[in-house]
């Protein structure tokens, strides 16, 4: 538990309020330092002997992390407040931008989840023979490696193989990759003279941990700065070669590889019945770690770089980002609002970052403009998990706006859409999206920002990303019953032709959310709108092609019951007047096949006839299928006896 903060003016560049932090956390803020990691680390050794403090400077982490090694204590959590609130060029009051970042970084850390990766070393170089052959011989002494060149101009060594070839394939990620080679030759070490080569075969299939491309040109992977063990470099760059030769040195042993997502396949809206829906996290993928597996999707944990853009853009959450939890960012983000406000805020923004961003705004802080005291920064390890849903509940939780300022790894399209969808749901004016590397850009662009008013009656709903959502947009439109939505939203309502709908009820078989649904009672088709993905199934194995589309949020209760989209009274047996089937069902049916040679006669009434009756009808009639011959007599024991005796 947290009892303290140590905090420091760094010199007097910073104006720490002391008593106002300790009114507006609750905790013991002690009088600031001046010079903490230097003339008064005496103070830091102090504050390490009580334990359960938090020093206010992550530039000189290291230095309190050593101080504690020395004293035989864990190292202390620091908290960057002079970069990130105290450094600025704007006069405003520090203090609720400084209760807010404290208020987030006091939330309880989730464990990390993560899976062992062992790599013993077996590196496969690509590459010209002579830019291929060196790195070997650089890498000899620390790794096990292997050279696919395709001349058959062989070093006189065996220090490392050299193998002829063609690469076909390659798959896999860091200490599994497999490939395929056609054309393979091995040496033959035997013999006098030069070496000799095997005769060549296709399709050798071998596996590998690390691969060092030195061909240049394209890319063995998508996105391949993301795919681990995979180490790319411009043969002609030598300065580039030696960074992925030293980088692969490396590469040998246990290593932890985080588990960024969470699958729920159950909830998965991808495909049913051979009939595909949802793909967003199929074609927003960048690494190809998501692939079909029939109703649902798989995602492969080597590949996945944990970009999170399959978490934003899933519409049901059988897929959510877990490193952090979806939860405890909505949940920090709450927290922070509350916390400038409680502090005496009035009209906070949320600039969104990932660690590139975190450090633009430490070099605005030192050389530029820094942050405007409204703009609370909060770092995300993937930004691309910041989803519509998350700015969305920022919003009804106090926030003015929400900037999301991108790494240059971020996947701007992605970002774009959740953007484009938050602004359909929040109004305009409230999400942007600031593409730009440059500090003094970010803060320019910051301070000049018209800041819009923010939501009268703030709200912090919990729940599915979905429940928050929605909640979230009540409190942002009061009043209002329903928010248009751009096309593919994944909320909006099923309109259904009830000319042309036949209540086969095809469409409830297929819907992966449950928001269609029948009456047992009967022919009824019913619909709860909240539960709609809008993934277009029902759409598409339609026979009638009677459903459509209507993108929107119903902000009313609503949208939280089912209602009826279409229903018919049940069609009455001619014999024996049981209710069963739809009328306009049975009549189509009959209208259809009142023509055909095999429905002629009293056949065709056997259609308007219940299970029962038309079982009973067909036992009576005179071509009854179920008729026959009499049965032959049960062979037994003295007939074959009997026959035997004859003979």
């Amino acid at each position: 538990m947290i009892k303290s903060l140590i905090t420091c003016d760094c010199l007097g560049s910073q104006t720490i309020d002391a008593e106002g932090l300790s009114r507006a956390t609750g905790l013991n803020v002690v009088r600031p330092c001046s010079a903490l990691c230097t003339t008064q680390l005496d103070r830091a050794q102090t504050a390490l002997e009580d334990g359960d403090a938090v020093f206010c400077c992550s530039q000189e982490a290291l230095v309190f992390e050593e101080l504690a090694e020395g004293l035989n204590r864990p190292a202390p959590p620091t908290l960057d407040l002079r970069d990130r609130a105290g450094w600025s060029d704007d006069n405003a009051p520090k203090l609720p931008k400084m209760s807010a970042l404290i208020a987030g970084a006091m939330m309880p850390a989730e464990p990390e989840k993560t899976l062992d990766v062992i790599s013993e070393g077996m590196c496969l170089i690509l590459g010209p023979a002579d830019v291929a052959l060196e790195a070997a011989a650089q890498l000899k002494e620390y790794l096990g490696v292997t050279v696919l060149i395709e001349s058959s101009d062989l070093p006189d060594t065996r220090e490392f193989d050299v193998v002829l070839g063609r690469l076909r394939r390659v798959s896999g990620a860091f200490g599994g990759f497999e490939v395929v080679i056609d054309a393979l030759q091995q040496v033959n070490p035997g013999g006098r003279g030069a070496f000799t080569f095997s005769e060549p075969h296709d399709g050798a299939v071998s596996h590998c941990d690390i691969i060092l491309d030195l061909r240049g040109g394209t890319s063995l992977f998508a996105a391949p700065d993301k795919r681990d063990g995979y180490l790319r470099a411009d043969p002609g760059h030598a300065a580039s070669v030696a960074a992925a030769i030293m980088a692969a040195s490396h590469l040998t042993g246990t290593f932890e590889k985080t588990l960024y997502v969470k699958t729920t396949p159950l909830l998965c809206a991808h495909s049913r019945a051979e009939q595909t829906g949802c793909t967003n996290c199929l074609d927003l993928c960048p690494t190809g770690a998501i692939t079909s597996t029939g109703e649902h999707v798989a995602i492969d944990p080597m590949i996945c770089a944990g970009c999170g853009a399959c978490s934003a853009a899933c519409p049901s959450g059988a897929i959510s980002y877990d490193a952090p939890p979806v939860d405890v960012t909505m949940r920090r983000v709450q927290i922070m609002a509350n916390a400038y406000l409680d502090a005496g805020g009035t009209a906070p923004r949320l600039l969104v970052h990932d660690a590139h961003g975190a450090e633009m705004v430490r070099l605005s802080a030192r050389h530029g403009r820094g942050l405007p005291a409204d703009v609370v920064p909060l770092e995300m390890s993937a930004i691309g998990a910041f989803g519509h849903a998350e700015a969305v509940a920022a919003l009804a939780a106090g926030f003015a706006s929400v900037t999301m300022l991108p790494g240059p790894t971020a996947d701007l399209p992605a970002l774009e859409a959740q953007i484009a969808l938050t602004t359909a749901i929040a109004g305009a004016g409230r999400a942007f999206l600031l593409d730009t590397s440059d500090p003094d850009t970010m803060s320019d662009a910051l301070y000049d920002e018209t800041v819009p008013a923010p939501v009268d009656s703030p709200v912090r709903p919990i729940g599915t990303r979905r429940q928050i959502t929605r909640q979230a947009a009540r409190a942002l439109h009061p009043g209002t019953d329903e928010v248009p939505l751009p096309p593919d939203a994944p909320y909006g309502a099923v309109l259904v032709d009830t000319d042309a709908c036949t209540l086969c009820l095809s469409c409830v078989s297929l819907c992966p959310s449950g928001a269609l649904g029948d009456n047992s009672d009967k022919p009824q088709l019913r619909f709860q709108e909240d539960a709609c993905l809008q993934c277009g199934l029902c759409a598409s194995i339609c026979p009638e092609d009677a459903i459509t589309y209507e993108p929107r949020l119903d902000l009313t209760n609503a949208a939280l019951s089912q209602r009826v989209l279409n229903e018919e009274e049940p069609f009455a047996c001619i014999e024996c007047g049981a209710l069963f089937g739809s009328k306009s069902a049975i009549d189509r049916i009959s209208d259809k096949l009142k023509d055909h040679a095999m429905f002629s006669g009293d056949k065709l009434r056997m259609i308007q006839m219940c299970d029962n009756c038309r079982v009973n009808a067909q036992f009576h009639a005179t071509d009854n299928p179920f008729a026959g011959g009499e049965r032959p007599r049960v062979r037994t024991t003295d007939d074959y006896l009997s026959k035997r005796r004859d003979h």
